[in-house]
């Protein structure tokens, strides 16, 4: 049975967006089914309710390498309650992502979702950190109930 992912992001300059596809096109060629790939503030409520995995992705903002945090939290705070859903975070930084996807994942599991973990990317090794994060999900997915996400 594959995998169908709903992806949820918060785009400023399109990097964020820009991983989103990659990692949407990754998951696709594993097999997976993409339920939606649509900004967290205008979420496809089907999508998520059809998917078993939620991926959401921000951008995380901050003073170089001080006081860094994912830009989309209110937005993600904000999400349709995902009791019984797996998923996983991402953010994408320049410097330095502090800790962006804890206080991500601290927020997913208050709207009820089950944080299998996540990955920060840099957005000067975007396609590396997609493919990465693309290879740990098919391993962590619902349908194989394996280890969580860890970062690299």
């Amino acid at each position: 049975m594959a995998t169908k992912a709903a992806i949820l992001i918060e785009s400023l300059t399109g990097n964020t967006w820009k991983a989103g596809e990659k990692v949407a096109g990754l998951l696709s060629q594993e097999g997976w089914s993409i339920t939606g790939l649509n900004r967290m503030r205008e979420p496809d409520h089907a999508a998520i309710q059809d998917a078993d995995m939620v991926l959401l992705g921000t951008w995380v903002h901050g003073m170089f390498v001080v006081g860094q945090a994912p830009w989309g939290l209110a937005t993600l705070r904000s999400l349709p309650a995902m009791r019984d859903k797996k998923a996983a975070v991402f953010c994408t930084f320049a410097l330095n992502p502090g800790n962006s996807l804890q206080k991500m994942t601290r927020a997913a599991w208050t709207l009820g979702a089950d944080v299998i973990g996540g990955l920060a990317l840099s957005r000067s090794k975007l396609d590396e950190h997609c493919e990465i994060f693309a290879e740990r999900l098919v391993v962590a997915s619902p349908a194989t109930s394996a280890p969580t996400v860890a970062a690299p």
